[in-house]
């Protein structure tokens, strides 16, 4: 039965990640710093659900200084998602936060890493590393990253090939494309968009609408790294996860008006944010051949699951975290079980 320390825990996507581990059976060790990125309440109630659980443990630190030797102790497997978010803030003086959050805290990990018995370490990069472009982009494309933000994690991205080189490590990246669903962090867009319709208040629109992203639904991309946790990967391999279906903004704002109804309140149009870029999109081919893997969660579906979610918050309904759980198909053990 495999030990996965599971870093950035507590987050969007960390939280999921730590149900499908424990479905599958593997013992998790989570590890979150409940920084103030956004209101470290809200990352407390991503995993409340699972304290109790016999295979579950959550240990609070920061990777800067908690002790990694005792972190790393018995664990098989690391998936590594911990760092600072966000693009339009990693400007100026706060950079130097992105640099100690996404790079130093990598090489600090890794470090530790190469001297234990860990025989899979998974990084989650970002599409962010691509930066602008007018077609397509490609995994194996140039990175140019249009965001200090984007300078980071590629930068990580970069000491996790060269410690898979020089230390042998079985080490890899998987750049995650614009992930939504249950949980998401209230800065990104579908978030911003479902309160605001909910509460009736203007959407608020960055730019003209017409920004294309890789919508790619969270229970797709915590599949892909599970299966990169324990597949046969070359060392160093760096592997888009993405829905492979770009999709314009204000595409996703109408499906949303959609889906949800009632009066149609007007739109807040706002200057476009700098190191935001026209498009992303995903080459899924890589994943597919390697991973096995495909995406299996059309927008609209998963649109439906974080509306549900959102208003399951707003009824203060305390299974609504398992109740996105149940329908991802991620049937967790009872605890003591």
């Amino acid at each position: 039965m495999s030990r996965v320390l599971v870093t950035g825990a507590a987050g969007f996507i960390g939280s999921h990640l730590c149900e499908a581990l424990l479905a599958r059976g593997c013992h998790v060790r989570a590890l979150d710093a409940f920084t103030t990125f956004y209101d470290p309440h809200r990352k407390h109630l991503n995993v409340r659900h699972l304290s109790g659980h016999p295979r579950f443990e959550l240990v609070r630190g920061d990777l800067l200084d908690v002790g990694l030797g005792t972190a790393l102790a018995g664990v098989d497997a690391v998936a590594h998602l911990a760092g600072e978010p966000g693009v339009t803030t990693s400007w100026g003086g706060s950079f130097a936060r992105y640099l100690d959050r996404n790079v130093l805290a990598t090489q600090r990990l890794l470090e530790a890493v190469s001297t234990s018995s860990v025989a899979r370490f998974v990084y989650a990069s970002s599409s962010s590393v691509y930066g602008a472009g007018g077609e397509a982009l490609r995994a194996r494309g140039e990175p140019r990253p249009a965001s200090p933000y984007g300078v980071s994690k590629l930068a990580a991205e970069a000491l996790v090939g060269a410690y898979a080189h020089g230390y042998r490590l079985p080490a890899v990246s998987l750049r995650y494309f614009s992930v939504y669903g249950p949980r998401q962090r209230p800065d990104m867009a579908a978030h911003r968009f479902i309160e605001a319709l909910l509460d009736g208040r203007p959407l608020q629109l960055f730019g003209d609408g017409r920004q294309v992203r890789d919508f790619t639904y969270v229970g797709d991309v915590v599949e892909a790294t599970v299966l990169a946790l324990f597949a046969d990967l070359p060392r160093a391999a760096v592997l888009d996860v993405a829905s492979g279906r770009p999709t314009e903004v204000g595409t996703l704002i109408a499906q949303l008006r959609s889906l949800l109804g009632g009066s149609i309140g007007p739109l807040e149009r706002l200057e476009e944010r700098r190191g935001d870029v026209p498009r992303t999109a995903g080459e899924i081919g890589t994943a597919r051949e390697h991973l096995g893997w495909s995406p299996r969660t059309d927008l609209r579906t998963g649109l439906l699951r974080q509306i549900a979610w959102h208003e399951g918050l707003r009824l203060g309904a305390p299974g609504s975290d398992r109740a996105s759980a149940l329908h991802d198909g991620a049937l967790l053990p009872a605890a003591g079980a």
